[in-house]
């Protein structure tokens, strides 16, 4: 990553809070950035990637559960968490397919449990 602008170095005897401001990552006067999210800390930036990361497993996670219990619920979380997830770029976008996959398969099962048996319901006796 870039940044557009150069931080100027200062003499130890001229230090001001600008260039204390500029060398700490905030923004100097006159100071523009052109990239995006080039203005936040480096910080933010990485809760952000795990912030998608945790939902691309969380979507993989009820996905798969959703396959079994409560699929109205379950699939249609997982397949927004998946789709969040991938907008955000998140590292683990195998994972966030998987659970937009499983979401999606959550939904079949459950349209052909309602055609099937005419309830919202699971029913194992037969």
């Amino acid at each position: 990553m870039t940044l557009t602008a150069s931080v100027r170095r200062p003499d130890a005897d001229t230090d001001t809070d600008t260039d204390r401001n500029a060398r700490a990552g905030g923004r100097a006067t006159g100071e523009t950035r052109t990239e995006a999210g080039a203005g936040t800390p480096p910080e933010s930036r990485w809760g952000r990637s795990r912030d998608a990361d945790g939902l691309a497993v969380a979507s993989f996670v009820l996905g798969l559960v959703g396959l079994l219990v409560m699929n109205l619920l379950l699939g249609p979380a997982a397949i927004v968490m998946a789709i969040i997830a991938l907008a955000r770029s998140t590292s683990r976008r195998g994972r966030a397919c998987l659970g937009l996959a499983l979401g999606i398969a959550d939904l079949v099962v459950l349209a052909f449990l309602v055609t099937g048996t005419g309830t919202i319901s699971w029913n194992f006796a037969g």
